[in-house]
């Protein structure tokens, strides 16, 4: 997916592409940033052939406190 203004219009919003040896992994790391910051949760984890690992893409506010 492509990253465009509007996902990132406003300061304090990021976009946190994610990799990671396991999906196991991935989701310990997403689960934990929600922890600090209100994100787009815990997303689904892909692996792309030829790669090593997986990947997900997760959308952070960083000037919101989690939920």
């Amino acid at each position: 997916m492509k990253i465009d203004a509007q996902h990132i219009d406003e300061p304090g919003l990021v976009v946190l592409d994610i990799t990671a040896a396991d999906e196991k992994t991935a989701h310990a790391v997403m689960a934990a940033m929600e922890q600090w910051w209100a994100t787009s949760g815990i997303t689904p984890v892909r692996n792309e052939p030829g790669l090593p690992g997986v990947r997900a893409r997760v959308y952070a506010d960083i000037q919101r406190p989690a939920p």
